[in-house]
């Protein structure tokens, strides 16, 4: 009876230890599945991100070209030559504002993905993405009251 209680309780750990195992890969299987679920909405973030920058670039690019040409039309219906002297400094220096806004957010928009952080109003602790935020959004409203 006694040999019946050892074989018994053997077999329970063995069940028990079995039960373990198939728990521990299903949790396994379970993390995986989770954790390439958050790789794909990350990619998938990633790649809105990179579209509405695009998208962003190209309006800022617009914008640049109708105020280019509405300064260029003001300088030369006033009687200056638009492609010499002043209206020239004039518009190269608006093509660098808006070059160097267009790095600004470019490396923004490289610090975000790389940082996994989709969105300025994901919080972090940080502040640094605001400052960066705000300083191009200075930087584009000087340039369009200009």
């Amino acid at each position: 009876m006694a040999q019946i209680a050892t074989i018994a309780s053997l077999a329970l750990a063995g069940v028990s230890a079995y039960g373990q195992v198939q728990q521990q890969r299903q949790r396994k299987a379970e993390v995986r599945v989770q954790q390439e679920a958050a790789q794909q909405q990350q990619v998938a973030q990633q790649q809105v991100i990179a579209t509405q920058t695009a998208a962003q670039q190209r309006a800022r690019q617009e914008v640049m070209a109708r105020t280019i040409a509405a300064t260029r039309a003001r300088m030369a219906a006033s009687g200056v030559s638009p492609d010499e002297g002043s209206a020239s400094a004039l518009t190269a220096g608006m093509a660098a504002d808006a070059a160097q806004d267009q790095a600004e957010s470019t490396e923004l928009l490289r610090t975000r993905l790389a940082a996994g952080r989709p969105s300025l109003l994901t919080s972090n602790g940080d502040f640094q993405g605001f400052v960066r935020a705000t300083q191009s959004f200075g930087a584009i409203a000087r340039n369009l009251l200009d």
